[in-house]
C-alpha cells in the first residue's frame, strides 16, 4: 500500500491544481507497487496515469478569458502590489499553537455573519513576530487562498519619504483602499515604520508616520485583514500591540517539525530508505524556508544526475551549506 507522506503529497498536489506533481507522485507510487511485486496494481497505476495524461494533452488550447483582480490604480499602484496566491494551510509546517491561531481566524471569517448577528467581530489584524524564514508571509499568502481574497502587499521603499506628512497621507490612502477593497494587506518588514518611538532610530517623519498608522488602524472598521510582520519584535513600539486583535509568534522548526519539512520537500524524488536523524540534527536551527531550498537543491541534483531518488548525500551537504551560512551570518 502507499506510504503516508505519498498520500499527502498527493493530496497536495491535487489541491494545488499541480497535474505535473500529481502524476509524478503517482508515477512513483507506481514504481513502488512493482518493487514490491504488485505488479497487476503497478501496470494499472500507470495506465490509469498515461490515460489522464493524454486526455488534458487532447483537450484543445482555450485561451482562458481575464480573470478579474483587483488592481491598484493611480497612485496606489505605487504603494501597493497585488496578486492570488494559492497557498493551503494545509501545506504549512508551524507549530501547533500557530496553527490553531490560525484555524481560528479562518473559522471567525467563515463565520462573519453569524458574529455580526450578536454584535462581534471576526478577527482581522494580527501581527506576526518571529526570524525570517518562519512562515509569516506566507501566512498571509495561505489566509487569502483560504477566505478566495486578493493579497496587497504594502511598498515601504515607496510608502516611507523624507518629505514631512508624505508618508502619513500615502498610509492615509492605503487604508483608504482596505474600505474600498476587502482583502488581504500585508505590512511586511515592519518593523522599519513601527519602532520603538525615541529610540535611537527613530527619526521625525518615522515617528509621524508610526502615529498615523496607529490611529488608522485603530479607526479601521473595515472587512479587509490587516497583517503586520516583524522580525524583531522587541524593537516595536509597545503601543503597537494592543492595536492587533492576535499577536501570533513564530520560530524556527523543532525536529518533528524538520522531519515533517524535509519529507514534504523531497516527496516527489523521496528516497524510500532515506535515513532522517542525522539529517534532522545538522537543520537544527535553520528556519523552514531554508530546509525548504536544501530540499529543491537537492531534487534538482537528483534530476540533473538522472538518478531515481535524491540522495541522503546531497540533502546532507546542502542543509550543511546552509547550516554554515547561517553560523556565518551570525558570527558577522
Amino acid at each position: 500500500m502507499a506510504r503516508a507522506d505519498q498520500l499527502k503529497a498527493l493530496l497536495r498536489a491535487y489541491a494545488g491544481e499541480e497535474d505535473a506533481q500529481f502524476a509524478a507522485i503517482a508515477l512513483q507510487m507506481a514504481a513502488d507497487e512493482a518493487q514490491k511485486g504488485h505488479v497487476r496494481l503497478a501496470a494499472e497505476l500507470k495506465a490509469l496515469v498515461e490515460a489522464a495524461q493524454a486526455r488534458q494533452q487532447s483537450k484543445p488550447l482555450v485561451r482562458p478569458g481575464p480573470v478579474p483582480m483587483a488592481q491598484p490604480k493611480g497612485e496606489l499602484a505605487e504603494l501597493l502590489t497585488v496578486r492570488y496566491p494559492r497557498h493551503h494551510l494545509l501545506e504549512m509546517v508551524v507549530a501547533p499553537d500557530v496553527e490553531a491561531k490560525l484555524k481560528r481566524v479562518l473559522k471567525e471569517q467563515r463565520s462573519h455573519d453569524q458574529l455580526s448577528g450578536h454584535g462581534l467581530s471576526p478577527r482581522r489584524k494580527l501581527l506576526l513576530v518571529g526570524p525570517p524564514g518562519t512562515g509569516k508571509t506566507l501566512t498571509a499568502s495561505v489566509l487569502a487562498t483560504e477566505l478566495r481574497l486578493p493579497l496587497f502587499v504594502a511598498r515601504f521603499d515607496t510608502l516611507i519619504t523624507k518629505f514631512m506628512g508624505e508618508s502619513a497621507s500615502k498610509l492615509r490612502l492605503v487604508f483608504e483602499a482596505l474600505k474600498a477593497t476587502r482583502g488581504v494587506y500585508l505590512f511586511d518588514e515592519f518593523d522599519s515604520l513601527g519602532l520603538q518611538r525615541g529610540s535611537q532610530h527613530d527619526v521625525a517623519e518615522m515617528r509621524r508616520t508610526l502615529n498615523m498608522f496607529l490611529q488608522l488602524i485603530e479607526q479601521d472598521t473595515s472587512e479587509s485583514i490587516v497583517i503586520a510582520a516583524t522580525n524583531h519584535g522587541d524593537s516595536l513600539d509597545t503601543a503597537l500591540f494592543r492595536r492587533f486583535d492576535d499577536v501570533i509568534r513564530y520560530s524556527a522548526p523543532n525536529e518533528a517539525q524538520i522531519e515533517q519539512l524535509l519529507r514534504n520537500g523531497l516527496a516527489i524524488l523521496e528516497n524510500p530508505n532515506m535515513d532522517y536523524a542525522p539529517l534532522i540534527q545538522v537543520a537544527l536551527g535553520l528556519s523552514h524556508a531554508d530546509i525548504a531550498r536544501a530540499c529543491q537543491d537537492s531534487m534538482k541534483d537528483a534530476v540533473l544526475e538522472g538518478l531515481p531518488h535524491v540522495s541522503f548525500e546531497s540533502v546532507l551537504l546542502h542543509l550543511q551549506e546552509r547550516s554554515a551560512s547561517l553560523k556565518a551570518l551570525k558570527s558577522s
